[in-house]
């Protein structure tokens, strides 16, 4: 008999919408929602989802957001709701870049990982 299943992880993002303004960037910006899943699939055919997460992303600085799972599944549904700040919480995942950075000398904006400025050479 041959039997083939196999666990991944899964990321499903959603067709989900809101403009606001960043908290952290101070700039125009809009939530991108997703869900991240461990599933067990048999001959390549996704049989059963467990961890579930839901994770709101900025647009304007890639600041990474863990969304309450009720919210999250509202929005999984296809509900129109909008997202408050006492739905997020501020997560910080290792190899993550979520940092963004702004040069007190010359004004340049960055999310790179720089100790310097690389347009005007001041530690940041």
């Amino acid at each position: 008999m041959f039997f083939m299943m196999g666990i991944t992880d899964g990321r499903k993002v959603f067709d989900y919408t809101q403009t606001v303004i960043c908290n952290i960037c101070g700039k125009y910006g809009r939530y991108q929602v997703f869900m991240t899943y461990t599933v067990l699939s048999l001959f390549f055919i996704p049989c059963f989802k467990w961890n579930k997460r839901f994770y709101v992303q900025t647009s304007c600085c890639n600041t990474l957001y863990e969304l309450d799972p009720e919210i999250g599944k509202r929005i999984a549904k296809g509900e129109s709701l909008e997202i408050r700040p006492d739905d997020l919480t501020k997560v910080n995942i290792p190899g993550y870049s979520n940092t963004y950075k702004r040069c007190s000398n010359c004004g340049y904006e960055t999310n790179e990982d720089f100790e310097f400025c690389p347009k005007c050479g001041v530690k940041f």
